[in-house]
């Protein structure tokens, strides 16, 4: 064989390994922020709950002021990750955020709209929480599937299959089925919760369609500009911390003049808030790295971890038979979704 051929085989080698590395490097990642997403997401869920519970001496956090300081995470978190992003150039950073935020007010103005419904969804799931079980909500939180379809179809007229339109339906069965009354409701353990189970589902409902706004309207801002996300996410939190305090002192100004903005707050409650704060940025690199039907999966062992959890820990939660055939259809549409069949089929618009 001719040196020449030689090193040509070498190359090839090298091309074909690094290849393969890269592959396993982004199976990795695929399913390492999977993993982080279940993790968050049922975490999330259950130290809320646990956390507004909770019964303790002394007044309660308020959970406008942990709103307000999830955002202001997020946004030194995404300012972190443009720094990363960078080359660790304090110059290249703050040219980057002059010319991207500063330069380009009309372009930052255009985020103050799904922030501030992120600001409200945000208040509302502590409201929902501090009313329904953590599985109860996990649940019924997916109708934001629904919520964000039709958005998607109205606002930047997306086509759904005709899998798509049949597991709306099957999520609507679904999540009717776990609202539907029982005698189980009526058990003790209820008592614990801090309000009324009406409360907690009109909060979730208006939750699911101000998320599936937000969502949309963000998608498009993202589809018409070239900015990071992460550029878009500290426009978010810039806004979303205005509106939060606009809110801690409207609803909770007489409290937070006689308790302090920190009253009430322990390590649950900084936990509670980190965790909402890495939601946004979970969800941006599980769209990065996974496809719909992995995350489907994701949110399927979320919702299940959820409701064993809240069955055997916080004991707040007694599942019956309907629950489970809601959960189950509820699980069966998020993967239907999710699922694209290889021939493709006519598509239906709305």
């Amino acid at each position: 064989m001719s040196p020449a051929r030689k090193m040509s085989n070498k190359l090839e080698n090298k091309r074909k390994s690094k290849k393969g590395k890269s592959q396993e490097m982004s199976t990795n990642l695929k399913y390492l922020s999977l993993g982080i997403l279940v993790f968050q997401t049922t975490s999330l869920v259950l130290t809320m709950r646990y956390s507004r519970t909770l019964k303790e001496e002394g007044p309660r956090y308020l959970s406008s002021t942990a709103v307000v300081i999830a955002e202001l995470l997020k946004i030194l978190a995404c300012v972190l990750l443009v720094y990363k992003d960078s080359k660790c150039n304090l110059r290249t950073l703050n040219r980057v955020l002059h010319d991207e935020i500063l330069n380009k007010p009309m372009e930052t103005l255009k985020l103050a709209i799904p922030s501030g419904i992120y600001t409200l969804q945000n208040n509302l799931l502590y409201v929902a929480l501090s009313n329904l079980d953590a599985a109860t909500y996990q649940v019924t939180y997916q109708l934001k599937i629904l919520t964000t379809a039709l958005f998607s179809v109205s606002m930047l007229s997306k086509k759904l299959g005709v899998y798509q339109w049949l597991s709306l339906v099957i999520l609507m069965t679904g999540v009717a089925f776990v609202q539907w009354p029982s005698d189980s409701q009526a058990t003790p353990a209820k008592e614990h919760s801090a309000g009324s189970q009406f409360v907690g589902l009109i909060a979730v409902l208006i939750a699911c369609f101000s998320s599936g706004f937000a969502g949309v309207y963000f998608e498009k801002i993202l589809k018409e500009t070239k900015q990071s996300v992460w550029i878009r996410n500290i426009q978010l939190g810039f806004f979303g911390s205005i509106f939060g305090l606009m809110g801690v002192y409207i609803y909770d100004g007489e409290q937070l003049s006689k308790n302090g903005f920190f009253q009430g707050y322990n390590k649950l409650t900084w936990v509670v808030v980190v965790l909402q704060a890495l939601g946004g940025l979970v969800i941006a690199a599980v769209i990065k790295y996974a496809d719909n039907i992995l995350k489907g999966f994701a949110t399927s062992l979320s919702i299940i971890l959820s409701t064993l959890i809240s069955y055997f820990w916080l004991q707040d939660f007694v599942p019956t038979s309907v629950f489970f055939l809601g959960a189950i259809l509820v699980i069966a549409a998020t993967f239907l979704y999710g699922y694209d069949p290889k021939p493709a089929g006519n598509p239906i618009k709305a």
